[in-house]
């Protein structure tokens, strides 16, 4: 119950949970038992005051600013700079700080966004899935462990691509992973995306010629069918494993010739070709992966160790993961895409004698309904996510 004595609280702290182990509440956000108590020896944060076990924590407890030196605007920046496509080194020269340091905050900083990805991704009801993969050369290549004339032949073979999954509608970037193009890499990928997903939701599925995606997907969206008998007597038919009949699974096959695209052949694996050209028909788009090849673009421009002819590549798949992690953060909560933008409406009056703002800017996830802001990337750093799963809030 809210107090009745003294002055009301001003500082919001519905965000926040006690990290006690001992207490009640430990772990549950806005339950207002959590209140100011003014600055510790004058310093810049917080703390907080648990009224259930008489407990102190600082409010920045559980996220990468806890016990740094650093000023919270250079972690920040650093950060920013990686997710824009800066290299670790470049990075870190601008800053002038040490590359260690900078691929520590990087690290630190991976293992809490995963955790803020899954903790928002969840439940999602998506129409569409666009999936692909790119290939990665990582730092074995340049090392001499692969020579630059055997490279390209062996890429099929390398363990090192980057497959991506995306909602075309909204623009969010579901899952992202690393490993060969094998079947069992394809099937952890789907699982991922099934683990996203609503439970129920069924989405038309889009991908490149690569025929792991039809297994993956029939072992995650099937079910067991008993056959009818054909003949009177004789044993009963096995049951057999089909598809839902709701999946729908189209394939864009591109062929090259000289490596120049000559002809892309359309292809129904489940589902009928009228029900997927109703689907696409509400967007106006026909069977591409146009947009999870957009958003490999985005990769390459963004991740600095993906970049073509660059020398920022990663040393293993570790160093990688933590890059991407970063970038799907930035990408779902961060950055606006112009595609998704909302008409206000009406114009609003700019400072200046600039033009009125026509338009709201909108992030994946604020498309997708996870969130109702463009949030900032510290405003990100600083969430901190509950210890189990609860509601998420926006």
């Amino acid at each position: 119950m809210p107090p009745t004595n003294r002055r009301p609280r001003t500082v919001d702290t519905s965000m926040h949970f006690c990290p006690h182990l001992g207490c009640d509440y430990c772990g549950w956000p806005g339950l207002n038992n959590l209140r100011a108590n003014g600055h510790p020896s004058g310093g810049p944060w917080r703390q907080l005051h648990c009224t259930a076990c008489d407990g102190y924590f600082p409010e920045h407890h559980g996220t990468i600013f806890h016990g740094k030196q650093a000023a919270v605007e250079l972690i920040v920046h650093v950060l920013a700079c990686l997710a824009e496509g800066l290299g670790i080194r470049a990075t870190a020269r601008v800053f002038e700080v040490d590359p260690n340091t900078v691929l520590h905050w990087l690290v630190e900083a991976a293992e809490q966004l995963k955790a803020f990805s899954a903790y928002f991704l969840c439940n999602v009801h998506v129409n569409q899935l666009q999936l692909d993969e790119l290939y990665a050369v990582l730092r074995g290549v340049i090392n001499g462990e692969i020579s630059e004339d055997n490279a390209i032949k062996r890429l099929e073979r390398s363990r090192h691509w980057v497959w991506t999954v995306i909602d075309p509608e909204s623009k969010l970037l579901l899952a992202t992973e690393i490993g060969p193009r094998t079947l069992a890499m394809a099937q952890r990928v789907v699982h991922q995306v099934v683990q996203v997903l609503a439970p129920g939701c069924v989405p038309l599925c889009l991908t490149d010629g690569l025929k792991e995606y039809g297994t993956a997907l029939l072992r995650h969206f099937g079910s067991w069918s008993q056959p009818e008998r054909r003949q009177a007597t004789g044993p009963r038919p096995k049951p057999r494993w089909m598809p839902l009949p709701q999946l729908l699974y189209a394939q864009g096959v591109k062929s090259y010739r000289r490596r120049r695209l000559v002809r892309v052949k359309h292809r129904v694996v489940f589902g009928t070709i009228d029900r997927v050209t109703q689907v696409l028909s509400a967007c106006g788009w026909q069977i591409n992966t146009a947009f999870v090849e957009r958003l490999n673009l985005d990769l390459r421009q963004r991740v600095a160790a993906v970049s073509r002819r660059a020398n920022t590549l990663c040393k293993g798949e570790d160093s990688l993961g933590q890059h991407l992690v970063l970038f799907q953060s930035y990408h779902n909560f961060c950055l606006p895409h112009a595609s998704i933008r909302l008409p206000l409406a009406a114009p609003e009056s700019t400072k200046g004698s600039g033009s009125a703002k026509r338009w709201q800017p909108c992030t994946p996830a604020m498309a997708a309904g996870l969130t109702d802001h463009v949030w900032t990337l510290k405003e990100v750093l600083l969430y901190r996510v509950p210890p189990w799963p609860q509601p998420a809030g926006v």
